[in-house]
């Protein structure tokens, strides 16, 4: 079966007419092969609401390319047999005329894999790479909320190649795990001169995200912290999530809200001083504290209320249905949400603080701590683990074996506990 594909923005051209005479003759073309199928992705580039108030020469382009569709669509007769298909991230903002019944009324929503889909799609991607006998893609499926299907497939080859410079023959745990770090943070920066002063704020920082999240049953479970640099990021506290979530409540809302104050709680008290280093915490706690007041009806004093308008990006002017009195409760409630957050924060991390500072001392002591280490850290046990520094001290004492002249007689009798060779 013949099959039409094309691009919404090929249609687009400063020249009036040139995207409508287009979809003409794509159209007359396709009905000449019939039986056949018309892909037009992106058809948000010509398809999106009109009546914006605003206009110039490529928005009147526009709009009579959605006519011509329209107009090619209305004419279609069942010996036609053509079929129309469109794809588009923002079915939101799509002109009523082009989703009415007779035109793209069937509409198929491709959403993000849940856990099951994630791991079927982990393990069709990783079918053609060797795995190690550690890897458990369950444990990397639930590690992974939010990931596409190119996530995944990206999150294998990358651990692959993790494999390959490591000259392994196989992909093990820690690999995929770097890997979807990568993805997630950016990619680690190990040979990053840092200086003690801010290596001791990032330890302090990432030790009060670690305890608040360990310590609040309703957030998510820590699965490791590092203040290894990644990305844009001077270090990082990772959570692994019990189940995929498709909604969010308050009390979960509200525990990690108070993770995310936790970090500039801790540094403060260590160093007497905040830095920028909070500025994606403060940008993703004011990002909860506004949908909750705005979008979910979480404030008491503003009710069972929805005040964010419409996100057709069509208007130039932000459309704000309340009056000024009301844009004030709705700043106050937002920042009584953080400011009650942020006080709660403070007295735990105030109540625990020798938890902060053994968490602290042993992300300056490992870097890096996983979650059943940062637990034993929690109820108040020490790690006795060798450092990375210990290991090469010690390999590099090894004495190496005698050669040569050196080497001991074959003939001479073992002495002591020493046993002989078996040959």
């Amino acid at each position: 079966m013949p099959f039409f594909s094309i691009s919404g923005s090929d249609f687009v051209e400063m020249f009036v007419g040139v995207g409508a005479s287009r979809v003409r003759d794509l159209f007359k073309q396709a009905k000449e092969n019939g039986p056949c199928i018309i892909f037009l992705d992106e058809i948000d580039a010509v398809g999106r609401r009109r009546g914006g108030g605003f206009s110039s020469g490529g928005h009147d382009e526009r709009e009579q390319t959605l006519n011509a569709i329209l107009v090619e669509m209305d004419g279609f007769e069942q010996s036609d047999q053509v079929i129309v298909i469109a794809a588009t991230n923002r079915s939101d903002v799509l002109d009523p005329a082009l989703t009415r019944p007779g035109r793209f009324d069937r509409q198929v929503q491709v959403t993000l894999p849940d856990l099951v889909g994630r791991r079927k799609i982990l393990e069709v991607h990783a079918a053609n790479v060797k795995m190690g006998q550690d890897v458990d893609l369950d444990r990397l499926a639930r590690g992974t909320p939010m990931f596409s299907g190119a996530d995944l497939a990206a999150l294998i080859n990358e651990a692959a190649i993790l494999a390959t410079l490591g000259n392994q023959d196989h992909v093990e745990l820690h690999d995929l795990e770097e890997a979807r770090d990568k993805i997630r943070f950016g990619r680690a920066r190990k040979s990053r001169k840092i200086e003690e002063r801010e290596r001791v704020a990032t330890a302090y920082h990432e030790a009060g995200h670690t305890l608040v999240q360990a310590m609040l049953e309703e957030a998510d479970p820590v699965h490791k912290v590092t203040i290894i640099p990644r990305g844009q990021a001077m270090g990082a506290t990772f959570s692994l999530p019990e189940r995929d979530r498709y909604g969010y409540g308050l009390r979960y809302l509200s525990a990690t809200m108070r993770v995310l104050c936790g970090g500039r709680i801790a540094e403060e008290r260590k160093t007497g001083d905040i830095s920028s280093g909070a500025s994606m915490d403060i940008q993703m706690a004011t990002n909860y504290a506004r949908h909750m007041v705005l979008e979910w009806g979480m404030s008491e004093r503003l009710g069972f209320v929805r005040y964010s308008g419409q996100d057709s990006q069509e208007m130039y002017v932000a459309e704000r249905d309340y009056s000024p009195e009301t844009a004030r409760i709705i700043d106050e409630e937002i920042k009584r949400l953080i400011d009650e957050a942020y006080e709660a924060t403070r007295r735990m991390i105030d109540e625990h603080w020798t938890k902060v500072e053994a968490i602290a001392e042993a992300l300056l002591k490992y870097e890096t701590l996983q979650s059943d280490e940062v637990k034993v850290l929690v109820d108040g046990g020490t790690l006795d683990r060798p450092t990375v520094a210990d290991l090469l001290s010690a390999e590099s004492n090894t004495p190496s074996p005698p050669t040569g002249a050196d080497a001991s007689d074959d003939d001479e009798e073992p002495t002591g506990d020493v046993l002989p060779s078996p040959a």
